[in-house]
């Protein structure tokens, strides 16, 4: 098993190159929509495609990468709400531990259950320490998951929980505000986070503008995320993804 797209990530913060990943809930698209966003991501230069959602009620996950995987060479990562939101014909696998909250079936409980699958699928496993901060609205991982979400102004908090979960070894740290968020993470929190640690960061949540998405790699973001947005317009993409690849590059 190879970490090339954690290895291509590393590179790409190195080299300060930021990062546009598009998010596709299996709930919510049809065959006609994922080609209509493939296209766009392509054309667009889009550099990920992460597919899943809180629930993924409908089964269709294994069809849905599939029908990505035919469309495009874009690399696919699941980006799991549960154990079984699993599929081989992805490329890599966020094995996310919600370290903000303090529940433990989310901390470890679900990956002791699920070990065994993850490591047959042959996937990429790319351990992600994963907070949620109020985005200012109630979220699906915060009702399931029965913990609150970091407050938005409490950086401090943000940094601490990073930390730690780089400490604890995880490779990545994705700060979420959640699906339709009514504000998105602010600059302040993703500069004091991005300048405590090391390893990628990922954020998404409430990201609706490119102006926003190009704010957010200037404060020290190394990857956007963006679902919610996109499936209301997908026509942003190429915006998003156009501010985004603007940011300044470092000479290495």
């Amino acid at each position: 098993m190879t970490n090339r797209i954690y290895q291509s990530l590393l590179q790409h913060k190195e080299k300060g190159q930021k990062s546009f990943a598009v998010l596709i809930d299996p709930d919510k698209v049809t065959v006609e929509k994922i080609d209509e966003l493939t296209a766009l991501a392509t054309k667009a230069r889009v550099d990920y495609l992460l597919v899943g959602g809180s629930l993924v009620v409908t089964n269709r996950l294994d069809e849905v990468v599939q029908q990505i995987k035919k469309n495009c060479n874009i690399p696919v990562i699941l980006f799991p709400g549960s154990p079984s939101q699993i599929t081989s014909y992805a490329d890599a696998l966020l094995y996310l531990s919600l370290i903000s909250g303090r529940n433990a079936e989310l901390l470890i409980g679900q990956h002791v259950i699920s070990a065994p699958f993850v490591k047959q699928s042959r996937l990429e496993i790319i351990s992600t320490g994963y907070m949620v901060i109020d985005g200012g609205a109630p979220t699906t991982v915060s009702y399931i998951s029965n913990a609150a979400p970091i407050p938005a102004d409490k950086n401090e908090i943000a940094m601490c929980t990073a930390m730690a979960g780089e400490m604890l070894g995880m490779k990545l740290i994705f700060m979420d505000a959640g699906s339709g968020a009514k504000r998105p993470i602010s600059e302040s929190m993703i500069e004091k986070v991005a300048q405590i640690i090391e390893v990628p960061l990922l954020v998404g949540g409430g990201i609706t503008d490119p102006e926003k998405a190009y704010r957010n790699c200037k404060a020290g973001a190394d990857m956007i995320v963006i679902g919610n947005a996109i499936e209301k317009d997908a026509s942003l993409i190429e915006e998003m993804s156009a501010a985004i690849h603007s940011v300044p590059t470092r000479i290495v």
